[in-house]
């Protein structure tokens, strides 16, 4: 009896899958490298499903496990929004909601040197990238981009951070813009920066406007694309 071809990735990409369904044979596959989010691992040729949720993929090559769940596994590779909860002479300890405490090296910023290094008491919120995340290890977080500029990330001031559900997270970094981002963005002036720990922090000019982008990004997180579109279109409404 001929054996049964493993799935092909058309199969499950943005659909529900549980912990054993194998959703690429690595074998079919020459000259790629493939990128494993979370929910993901490799054995021999097969990527199977280790969580339960919504398999994504985004171009050219990665591969996540989408679920709405509080607590985070750091990715590396993951943008977040971490919390500093310790400060010592080499490392910050920041709070990204994982099952560790991670740390971000004190010359993990650009051009950083002993001379230069931040001044961040407990409480300060900031934008970091996950570069390392092994199993039972403290992840390692740093604030510059894979070429070594500070880019967006480094110290978050001012404005209101929030929790939300990973999934919620991912939504909101999704390409093309979500609707309730691109709804709000086109008649509203805010700065919003998402982390995939299931923090999302806004800014704006007025408080008002802080207030009416975080309700209404809270409460997109069930919504189908055209319930944000209404949604979105009824706040401004009332403040129009």
């Amino acid at each position: 009896m001929a054996s049964k071809p493993l799935p092909t990735r058309s199969t499950f990409i943005d659909k529900p899958v549980v912990p054993g369904d194998v959703i690429l044979d690595l074998s079919k596959l020459t000259d790629q490298t493939i990128k494993l989010g979370g929910g993901l691992q490799q054995d021999h040729d097969a990527i199977t499903v280790v969580k339960a949720g919504i398999l994504r993929f985004s171009k050219p090559n990665k591969y996540w496990i989408e679920s709405s769940q509080k607590r985070y596994i750091p990715t590396v590779g993951d943008t977040v929004l971490g919390i500093v909860v310790d400060t010592r002479a080499d490392n910050f300890f920041v709070d990204i909601k994982g099952p560790m405490v991670a740390f971000l090296p004190v010359l993990a910023f650009e051009g950083g040197t002993r001379r230069n290094i931040p001044k961040f008491e407990a409480g300060t919120l900031i934008y970091a990238r996950v570069v390392k995340a092994n199993t039972g290890m403290n992840p390692e977080l740093s604030c510059m981009d894979a070429s070594g500029k500070a880019a967006e990330f480094g110290l978050i001031k001012d404005g209101y951070m929030f929790e939300s559900s990973t999934g919620l997270s991912r939504m909101l970094l999704s390409s093309p813009t979500c609707p309730v981002l691109e709804g709000l963005g086109k008649k509203l002036a805010f700065e919003i920066a998402v982390g995939l720990n299931g923090r999302v922090w806004v800014n704006a000019e007025h408080q008002s406007t802080i207030i009416l982008v975080a309700n209404a990004i809270m409460n997109s997180e069930s919504l189908t694309p055209v319930q944000q579109k209404i949604m979105v279109e009824r706040l401004l409404d009332r403040v129009n």
